[in-house]
């Protein structure tokens, strides 16, 4: 082989890398779940009504309807993969799933992970026995308080909680509702549809809102850079707003129609 051979078999073989390079890095998450023709959801198996176990043991709620469209409208296989406040942003990071559910924002957040639409409506609440006064932050002085670990409401309720209080952490929702319902703690911080439920249940115990700490919607969340993923979950829910089919999941799962203007940050 002359020289000249050489130099342009040489420069033949790196133009073939550097294609098969290019092509890697144009790949990106939105046309790998189309390839594998399924995308992975990470949502909370137990946050009615956003999500919970049905009579018949499937994963049902606000949160799996709005789940159900976006891979509807991709054409794949939807799976769905139970997280906690815990593990969720390690299990997105980590490529264990595609996008999570019911993500409030934060700076914080927003810093290791990326935010889609907002497409529910979220506040956080302090919830307690109508017997018990409890106006603004100052009244959690020397009370007893549920609260989920690592989500928004343990962060919500710790920004504010004075020195006295004692926070109760649990690793789950159900622990949270457990822990006030049986009179292990005076309070609980839950989102307000988890409120609602538990507003409805207990007669004796007669629980109400004492105030909210936070007005969050609710976002779909994904790796950075994900941006043709991020646009698609967009035109999802805005396709979903516009045909009236969010609204129905409201109406079905949170008891009132969807006001848009509560999907505002």
């Amino acid at each position: 082989m002359t020289a000249l051979m050489k130099l342009r078999y040489t420069a033949t073989a790196a133009i073939a890398v550097f294609g098969i390079l290019a092509g890697a890095a144009q790949a990106d998450e939105l046309a790998d779940i189309k390839a594998a023709g399924e995308i992975n959801i990470g949502i909370f198996s137990d946050f009615p009504p956003f999500s919970s176990a049905s009579a018949d043991m499937s994963i049902k709620g606000y949160d799996v309807d709005v789940a159900q469209k976006i891979a509807d409208g991709l054409g794949v296989k939807l799976n769905l993969v139970s997280v906690t406040g815990q593990n969720r942003i390690a299990y997105l990071n980590d490529d264990r799933v595609d996008l999570l559910m019911s993500v409030g924002y934060s700076k914080e957040r927003a810093e290791v992970i990326d935010f889609a639409a907002p497409y529910a409506p979220y506040y956080i609440a302090v919830i307690g026995p109508a017997a018990l006064k409890v106006t603004g932050k100052e009244d959690l002085a020397d009370k007893t308080v549920a609260v989920n670990r690592g989500t928004l409401e343990d962060t919500s309720l710790t920004a504010v909680a004075p020195g006295s209080a004692a926070i109760q952490r649990f690793e789950n929702y159900n622990s949270v509702i457990q822990a006030f319902i049986s009179g292990q703690t005076q309070l609980m911080v839950v989102g307000n549809d988890v409120g609602a439920q538990v507003l409805a249940r207990q007669d004796e115990l007669k629980p109400e809102q004492k105030f909210q700490l936070l007005s969050s919607p609710s976002h779909i969340a994904l790796r950075k850079g994900e941006e043709g993923l991020k646009k698609t979950v967009n035109d999802s829910v805005a396709a979903m707003i516009a045909d009236g089919s969010l609204d129905a999941s409201s109406k079905s799962w949170l008891k009132a129609p969807l006001n848009p203007e509560n999907l505002k940050d």
